[in-house]
């Protein structure tokens, strides 16, 4: 898979580590920067690249993970789920059908990081989990809300 990652300033040396992670994982990595000191700028510009489908999943990581989950929520065709554990990882993808997930670096540590990272882009969603009709209704209200 293709994978955009970006982050805040506060989150480079955790992303530094974690992209060549990533690429040991066999998928194919780009990095969307650090230096913004606005996450959102970086969050979003993750968000329109996937949404757009160049590339397929989306990583972020700022301090706690929720800004830039907010910053990436923003773009329409974006479903980012912040993460912390193993269990949400599973969830952001197989029931949720989330195509970014946003990390804490300051949260979490780059071991935990990396095991999250390696859950979420393991899995495929399921459209037919017990999900499915929520996770369409999202959709539908996108597009009701959304005219662009």
């Amino acid at each position: 898979m293709k994978i955009a990652v970006g982050c805040d300033p506060n989150a480079w040396e955790f992303k530094q580590q974690l992209i060549p992670y990533i690429a040991e994982l066999g998928h194919e990595v780009a990095d969307f920067g650090s230096d913004d000191p606005i996450y959102a700028n970086t969050a979003i510009a993750v968000g329109e690249a996937v949404a757009d489908r160049t590339f397929d999943r989306g990583i972020l990581i700022c301090g706690t993970g929720i800004g830039v989950c907010i910053a990436a929520n923003k773009v329409k065709g974006v479903c980012a789920a912040l993460v912390n554990n193993v269990y949400q990882a599973q969830r952001a993808q197989l029931s949720n059908n989330a195509n970014v997930i946003t990390l804490g670096a300051q949260v979490i540590g780059i071991e935990l990081a990396k095991c999250l990272v390696k859950e979420y882009l393991g899995l495929t969603y399921d459209p037919n989990c017990r999900s499915a009709e929520k996770v369409g209704r999202i959709c539908e209200y996108e597009q009701g809300v959304y005219r662009g």
